[in-house]
């Protein structure tokens, strides 16, 4: 037997918390059905401490393939008729991810003692985002769920295409560049103190390159553990700055005034900010509800910003194009089209468009980046491998040409 702490509502509509004993979590929720109670929360009691199965799988990183395969056939099974519970339940039976399995198997249990989907996905935000909660509960207002749940399985179809794409273009650029750190870390603690004990007899002065290198040399051999240990310190110091809202702004201001990447990262922001959009108002969630969300989900502090303060222009009776025109992160032709979508009543299509446009951007632009950067790091490699050789053979040349004098 087992032990349960559960929280309820009786038959008087009064809250009621205890413990009792079953043999299982089924058990347990037929013991309480049979009593009459309506189930908020019911918890097994291991080790004289209870654990709820959400919030410990729920931090078990989810992929995001895993999402789109749930959502898109939740869609398909909804649309074919088939009930949500016998769908959750479907997919529990399907999916092999151990800690998503628990999210739906703990999904299940919610909508079978009462809670809709919504309200039992809103228990996991770190797996289901507030764009996905929020389109379910839209879906389950307009009892079109399986339109819905459609619409988010493309839009997280394409989101992931995107990441995907914006992630294998930085593969390499960041293989060959930890390649060129390892290689200049051996030059200078393992290659370089053999041309110094060599030049060592040599009794003359050396070339001022060739003495920095040494001199590098002795620092980095001599004090290597004690670099880390500051650099170390250093990267956790920044981190801590990061995770804070003040740096965490920063950083983000950072990386969309970066010369290449910034205007990658702004084109991803606005085919994101675009495409969320357009799905959350043609599912049929409030505007101002829409931008709130659009902002949480925006992945940049900027951005989110900026989508707050035309959340509260709109609010105040304002246009949406108006103040994203003011901001200056959203380019001309954005505020334009949206300017007619709100003219015409067509702004979730005028959204879409724009998305549609900016995501072929995003693909030009990735791809453009990928054939810009194998040149520019075969450069800088060239460059600084060739410039400790250089270095290092000085001295032998200005030997050879005392010998030829």
């Amino acid at each position: 037997m087992a032990k349960f702490n559960y929280t309820a509502k009786d038959k008087d509509g009064r809250t009621v918390k205890g413990e009792m004993d079953a043999g299982d979590k089924n058990q347990a929720l037929n013991i309480l059905r049979e009593k009459g109670m309506l189930i908020l929360k019911l918890e097994e009691v291991r080790g004289g401490a209870s654990f709820s199965l959400g919030s410990i799988f729920s931090r078990r990183k989810v992929k995001r393939d895993d999402l789109v395969i749930f959502a898109r056939q939740m869609a398909t099974m909804t649309g074919a008729g088939i009930t949500i519970l016998n769908a959750i339940e479907t997919m529990v039976e399907q999916v092999d991810h151990p800690g998503f399995k628990r999210i739906l198997q703990d999904l299940y249990d919610s909508v079978n003692t009462g809670a809709s989907l919504s309200e039992a996905m809103n228990k996991h935000l770190s797996v289901f985002s507030a764009y996905f909660v929020n389109m379910v509960r839209a879906g389950e207002s307009s009892g079109k769920l399986d339109e819905v749940l459609d619409r988010v399985a493309l839009y997280l179809e394409k989101s992931n295409a995107m990441h995907k794409k914006i992630t294998s273009a930085m593969v390499y650029p960041a293989v060959v560049s930890g390649m060129a750190v390892v290689i200049t870390l051996l030059m200078i603690l393992k290659v370089i103190p053999v041309f110094a004990d060599m030049f060592a007899g040599f009794g003359a002065q050396l070339p001022g390159p060739t003495q920095f290198l040494i001199n590098l040399s002795n620092l980095m051999r001599h004090s290597f553990w004690k670099v880390l240990v500051v650099l170390a310190v250093l990267l956790v110091l920044i981190k801590r700055y990061i995770s804070t809202r003040k740096g965490r702004q920063m950083l983000d201001g950072l990386k969309l005034r970066m010369p290449i990447f910034g205007t990658l990262l702004k084109k991803v922001a606005v085919s994101k900010f675009t495409r969320t959009l357009s799905t959350l108002v043609r599912s049929g969630v409030p505007i101002l509800s829409a931008l709130e969300i659009v902002a949480k989900t925006s992945g940049n502090v900027v951005v989110e910003n900026t989508i707050i303060k035309v959340r509260d222009s709109v609010r105040e009776g304002e246009s949406i194009a108006r103040p994203m025109k003011r901001s200056g992160i959203f380019p001309p032709l954005v505020t334009r089209m949206v300017a007619v979508g709100e003219k015409s009543g067509e702004l979730e299509t005028m959204l879409s468009k724009i998305a549609d446009f900016y995501d072929e951007q995003v693909d030009a632009a990735v791809s453009a980046l990928t054939s810009l950067i194998e040149p520019l790091v075969i450069a800088f490699l060239g460059i600084v491998i060739g410039g400790i050789v250089i270095c290092m053979f000085l001295p032998i040349f200005q030997i050879s040409t005392y010998i030829k004098m």
